[in-house]
């Protein structure tokens, strides 16, 4: 293919990945019928359907896929080595984008940023909260913090926070009311508030280990949430027994507006970690937040 068509392969990636000619053409900084005559030719000229079209989405075909796979990981690279320029400048500039989750954003993310972005105005950073596990690469993100239980096996992870608990609460006028709990399977007798996860399916069963001993309950209640803050504020108000980060409920624990149960079933996994594609070659501005986020 003449290297006049590389722009053709460019605007074909923008239609793929956005999923929409509208969205794209914004993008490239063209109009939708110039964008979309664009995608066009270069189908003609392969003799292959690249998008389904229809009047409310676009995505790519099996060839479509087939050629993003080829030539995706290329137009990644010449970017990364164009951002990766910046180092000759005086200061480290562009855009960062981050998915992440909404607790690992508040407790990890914003103070590292607090503390690195007013010496570097030039540095701006996109944050997305999701609570899935985010192809970053197909939604161009440059990184992502999860779990390092939840870690791709083909991304580099930094850890950036401890090990972490969670743990089992209820406010003292609920467990005034209710059956004494001694054993995970008892929750199953309780109200409990439930968090839907998109990484598990559907709701999260609570995970518990003592002495080698797993135990998986599956606990039902009148709420279900698919945000943190909305739990610990339920739970706060007596509808029922949540599993929160421990470090979510110790100041409601230590004022006894919460009171812990099954602690000792309680085990600490491995915490939160930033990961990023092996193949992306880091450019000073995010190695920088790397470095502000590293666990020390």
């Amino acid at each position: 293919m003449a290297r006049e068509n590389y722009n053709d392969l460019m605007a074909f990636l923008a239609v793929a990945r956005e999923r929409s000619f509208t969205q794209a053409a914004a993008q490239l900084g063209v109009s939708q019928s110039a964008l979309s005559h664009t995608v066009s030719a270069l189908e003609a000229r392969l003799g292959l359907r690249l998008l389904t079209r229809t009047t409310r989405s676009v995505s790519p075909t099996q060839a479509g896929e087939r050629l993003i796979s080829a030539i995706g990981p290329h137009f990644e690279g010449i970017d990364a080595g164009l951002e990766a320029l910046s180092e000759l400048r005086d200061k480290p500039s562009g855009t960062i984008r981050i998915t992440t989750g909404e607790h690992a954003a508040d407790t990890l993310l914003w103070p590292a940023l607090e503390r690195l972005l007013p010496d570097y105005p030039d540095i701006k950073v996109e944050v997305i909260l999701d609570a899935g596990l985010v192809d970053i690469a197909a939604q161009r993100y440059d990184a992502g913090i999860r779990l390092g239980e939840s870690l791709a096996k083909d991304m580099i992870a930094v850890r950036i926070g401890p090990e972490m608990r969670l743990v089992v609460v209820g406010a003292p006028s609920y467990l005034a009311k209710h059956r004494t709990i001694e054993t995970p399977q008892d929750l199953t007798e309780h109200n409990c508030i439930n968090v839907r996860l998109p990484t598990h399916g559907g709701l999260y069963a609570w995970e518990f280990e003592k002495d080698g001993r797993e135990i998986r309950v599956r606990v039902d209640g009148q709420l279900t949430f698919n945000g943190l803050p909305q739990i610990l504020n339920a739970a706060l108000a007596g509808f029922g027994l949540a599993f929160l980060p421990e470090d979510m409920v110790e100041t409601h624990v230590a004022a006894g507006r919460l009171q812990r149960v099954l602690d000792d079933w309680c085990a600490p996994f491995p915490g939160y970690h930033l990961y990023y594609p092996s193949r992306r070659q880091p450019s000073p501005a995010f190695s920088l937040l790397v470095e502000a986020l590293r666990l020390r």
